[in-house]
């Protein structure tokens, strides 16, 4: 009979140490539930539960529903939330803006070069993500940038030409200045705010997405998108590393593992799911702008002219130009 019940008490024992070691990741993103994000983590979701025999789970927050990405970041770096995938947060160190740095890649090839495993980008950003106790456990390409507007465009493939339309950019230093340099008038603008702000003419479109992010949420007040390559969109798959510490080998292994599978997947799909967004505002009666081949270079050309000094200036220009040079090797 005590055998009995010491075997019963020791399964009841490994019993509970199994519950204990079960963990709930909660994990945010920017797009609304059913946009591509959101099924491809669903899916991520569903390899980590199986790689770990439920041991790890995640527990996505769709639409920015803990906050903003730059809230989220800076909640992720203390622990408050486990993880998001999401674009980098520049408020927490400006030298996350050489991410987004105005026509850096001209192609997906150069893209994946830089902003792919082992990329000179992808590298940097890893440091830098690692002293705020972040993470990077992948990286997700997003799409080419472009502009939306709720309006007919004004010469869209000539950088010289004063557009006199007015545009909402992000609160990043990069977005900003290229908008003006394309001569766009740009109003930073909290991405919170920014459809109710084309809604109602407080401005004329967008410039710091692509057609994928303008049809989750501007399809309704878009009515011409220039696929202007601005730049080159790319989010990070990011963890708290203390959270990341606590998980076993195996699970973390697991992670990790199911993590690289995620970004190979994407950038193998990346390209076609951009074509068909900008597709998908067609089929909605807007306008897709493409721009010939000299009419990009004339846009990289007064871009990298007017704001690579300026960006270089905010991140440190001897740190930034060795990047960009390796980045263009």
């Amino acid at each position: 009979m005590k055998l009995g019940l010491l075997t019963a008490a020791v399964g009841a024992s490994l019993l509970l140490t199994s519950v204990a070691q079960a963990v709930e990741l909660k994990i945010s993103h920017v797009r609304p539930q059913g946009a591509t994000i959101d099924v491809e983590l669903k899916e991520l979701a569903a390899a980590i539960d199986k790689a770990t025999s439920g041991k790890v789970t995640l527990k996505i927050f769709a639409a920015s529903a803990l906050g903003n990405y730059t809230t989220v970041q800076e909640r992720i770096s203390v622990g408050a939330v486990d993880m998001a995938c999401q674009p980098a947060a520049t408020g927490a160190d400006r030298k996350m803006q050489i991410s987004s740095f105005p026509y850096l890649a001209e192609t997906w090839d150069q893209a994946r070069k830089i902003y792919g495993p082992g990329g000179v980008v992808r590298d940097e950003m890893a440091k830098l993500y690692a002293k705020q106790d972040i993470t990077m456990l992948s990286a997700y390409p997003v799409y080419f940038g472009g502009i939306s507007l709720n309006r007919d465009a004004i010469s869209p493939g000539d950088p010289n030409a004063d557009k006199g339309i007015k545009v909402r950019v992000p609160g990043i230093k990069s977005f900003q200045l290229t908008g003006q340099a394309l001569g766009y008038i740009p109003s930073p603008i909290p991405f919170s705010e920014a459809f109710t702000a084309v809604q109602t003419g407080v401005v004329d479109g967008v410039i710091g997405s692509g057609a994928e992010g303008y049809y989750a949420s501007f399809r309704d007040v878009t009515k011409s998108y220039i696929a202007a390559n601005t730049h080159f969109e790319v989010w990070y798959l990011i963890i708290n590393s203390g959270k990341l510490a606590e998980l076993g080998d195996a699970e973390k292994n697991a992670l990790m593992k199911a993590a690289a599978d995620f970004e190979e997947k994407r950038w193998k799909t990346a390209e076609a799911d951009q074509a068909k967004n900008e597709q998908k505002l067609a089929d909605l009666g807007a306008k897709v702008v493409q721009l010939s081949t000299d009419e990009l270079a004339a846009s990289a050309k007064k871009v990298r002219a007017e704001v690579w000094p300026e960006i270089l200036k905010d991140v440190g220009e001897d740190w930034g130009n060795a990047i960009l040079k390796k980045a263009q090797e």
